[in-house]
């Protein structure tokens, strides 16, 4: 319903989801979706890698937290908080409006490993794996677990709680949940080991993975992980709607694009689908990134390929925006027709 987008008056005039207005102002937007389309869309998503709002204050939550009489990290969270109710009452709405279709939400997913296996490394670990699936836990077990309360508490976060959340959340849990996995982290509990890669995600580098030109591990396994760990936790369906590598593309005179270590990539990814699904895990879905190569949204650059299609556009908006059919797109017609075969 929501992918990165609101309306640019409302981040000006009230700071966008720092706001509780925010809450009627999307309702009545979604309510409207489900209304007009239900008949047509069977599964919807709400809001769109809603934790990126902790990484990237406007992009996710369209306020400025300069502009805000709060913390920053107050800022952020009372707009997540604002999300995560608006969330809950859109998925109560269909549930009683629509019950022939299924609601999620959706999180980046950033999995983490330890630096090392020294037990401050792992506790630093825990403390990150927390706070990415604090979004899960509250919107499908319907509240805010102890850890997040205890985080902020020791961070100064103070809230003003949306009237009567708590039944809000328990009424309006997810159907499924999803989540996007494009990469795995290393957390170290050192403060002097800063290896940032990535854009709005700060990891250390892992020697056992190979990465992308922009610095994404490649890691496989970890989705299986994922898959299986996301399962215990919270026993509903997975979708995973966003997968896919980043890439320099080079177009061909014979309007050609030779994508091997893009089909490698996905190839690889489907294959641990494959394992999660054999060790039990009920994966709804998966929808790589993307169909068509469009501008990074991390980086701001066209150079940062995803798409089966290439498009003939530089990173300064120059050319044709002629589409060229790349391998991968030969490649995945035959993934989708045979169901992943």
């Amino acid at each position: 319903m929501t992918h990165y987008d609101i309306p640019a008056t409302l981040t000006e005039s009230i700071n966008g989801w720092e706001n509780p207005e925010m809450v009627a102002l999307w309702t009545h937007f979604a309510k409207f979706l489900i209304d007009e389309y239900k008949d047509e869309v069977t599964y919807w998503l709400t809001f769109n890698e809603i934790n990126m709002a902790a990484n990237s204050s406007y992009l996710g939550g369209g306020m400025f937290v300069e502009k805000s009489s709060r913390t920053p990290e107050s800022c952020v969270h009372q707009a997540l908080h604002h999300m995560l109710v608006a969330s809950a009452i859109v998925t109560r709405y269909a549930h009683d409006t629509a019950p022939q279709c299924k609601i999620g939400n959706m999180i980046a997913r950033l999995h983490n490993y330890a630096y090392t296996c020294q037990p401050a490394d792992e506790l630093e670990t825990m403390k990150a794996n927390q706070l990415n699936l604090f979004f899960e836990d509250v919107m499908a077990r319907g509240r805010y677990p102890q850890t997040m309360l205890n985080y902020y508490r020791d961070n100064d976060v103070v809230l003003d709680w949306y009237p009567d959340y708590e039944r809000i959340l328990q009424e309006g849990t997810v159907d499924f949940l999803s989540f996007s996995y494009y990469f795995t982290s290393v957390v170290s509990a050192d403060p002097d080991k800063k290896e940032p890669l990535g854009t709005f995600v700060r990891q250390l580098k892992n020697p056992y993975l190979k990465h992308s030109d922009w610095g994404w591990a490649t890691d496989p396994t970890g989705l299986r992980i994922t898959l299986n760990e996301l399962y215990d936790r919270y026993q509903k369906p997975l979708f995973i709607v966003e997968n896919g590598l980043g890439a320099h593309d080079k177009l061909e005179t014979d309007g050609t694009v030779h994508d091997a270590y893009r089909i490698d990539y996905l190839r690889q990814h489907i294959e641990a689908i494959r394992d999660a699904i054999g060790d039990g895990v009920p994966v709804m879905g998966y929808t790589p990134w993307g169909c068509i190569d469009v501008v990074s949204c991390g980086t701001g650059q066209m150079k940062k390929r995803y798409g089966f299609i290439y498009v003939d556009q530089d990173d300064m908006g120059n050319g044709t925006l002629a589409r060229s059919r790349k391998d991968s797109f030969y490649w995945y017609k035959k993934v989708i027709a045979s169901n992943g075969e």
